[in-house]
């Protein structure tokens, strides 16, 4: 096991135990064969009805308000003390501030941090790299708004995972102010797929959908940075915190992702949650495991973040 993977252990009750094969055998039924039998707009609709049979943090205010053009969703605790700028999943062509409403609302919560979820532009209507540009344009606003980088925190999950990442390399390239952290669950950050992990055990994702998502959005030469950032300049960015679980498809997206940070003299850290599946997080409120996982990236964003300079 190398330095820098920690394989997440923790005793569960039986309540959780059970609550999590409930959970892994619903997803199994309900969410991988829609990706596989359903149009692409109606699995859109189909993830955000799925939404919501997750659980928003309901102390927790929010509101939509577009910065920089681009519609966003804000959740805002009465005396948020950071900036998270969340970067949604769902394969570059799905997802919404609404099917991760879970997700964002409790890490306002146990972060104490004000949370701004872009509702970028997808795939195939736009491709790569509308979404990055959605994505510099509303970090670039928060700037420009009085948000501090050293109290400002990337987070992004699956595609959004992979979507950070080239955004960081962007502003990187720029010359624009990086933020103090980076927190990604499960990024893809390969679009080529190239080395994907047991295919068999993901209960959400399959091959077949990664690769009809990647042509949508990246059409052609997948390689490419902008698509696939794990082959882009992965030098002085800020520390970065990864989750994963250790039944997906995606893991070895996670794995190459953290070593190749750390070779390229990133501090990056990797946490492998046992049993768990693609984007477990967004059961927060319900899975002990998703709360413990948000708790973790509530004391990485406190870790880093610094007082700004008067």
């Amino acid at each position: 096991m190398s330095l820098f993977v920690d394989r997440v252990s923790r005793s569960q009750s039986m309540v959780q135990q059970l609550l999590a094969r409930l959970l892994r055998t619903s997803l199994a039924l309900l969410f991988k064969p829609a990706t596989r039998w359903l149009s692409l707009s109606s699995q859109r609709r189909w993830m955000d009805i799925m939404a919501m049979t997750t659980l928003r943090a309901r102390d927790v205010a929010d509101h939509d308000d577009p910065v920089a053009g681009v519609p966003c969703r804000h959740y805002q605790p009465l005396h948020a003390q950071s900036t998270v700028l969340y970067l949604h999943g769902g394969g570059y062509v799905a997802g919404s501030p609404d099917s991760h409403k879970a997700i964002t609302s409790h890490m306002a919560r146990f972060a104490n941090a004000r949370v701004v979820v872009p509702d970028y532009r997808l795939a195939p209507e736009h491709p790569c790299p509308a979404a990055i540009e959605d994505a510099v344009a509303v970090y670039c606003q928060l700037l420009a708004e009085g948000v501090h980088p050293d109290t400002l925190t990337i987070m992004g999950d699956s595609a959004g995972g992979g979507l950070t990442m080239a955004t960081l390399q962007v502003l990187k390239q720029k010359e624009i102010a990086l933020p103090a952290s980076v927190i990604l669950f499960s990024p893809w950050v390969d679009l080529t797929l190239s080395q994907l992990f047991d295919t068999d055990r993901d209960i959400m994702l399959s091959q077949e959908w990664l690769q009809g998502a990647a042509l949508n959005y990246g059409q052609t030469d997948l390689a490419r940075p902008q698509c696939s950032p794990i082959y882009g300049d992965l030098s002085g960015l800020p520390p970065v915190l990864i989750q994963a679980g250790s039944d997906e498809i995606l893991l070895n997206d996670s794995l190459r992702l953290c070593e190749a940070l750390n070779e390229a003299g990133t501090s990056a850290h990797l946490q492998v949650h046992p049993q768990r599946w693609h984007d477990f997080q967004l059961h927060a409120g319900v899975l002990a495991d998703a709360d413990h996982a948000l708790m973790t990236c509530a004391r990485f964003i406190l870790q880093h973040r610094k007082e700004p300079q008067s």
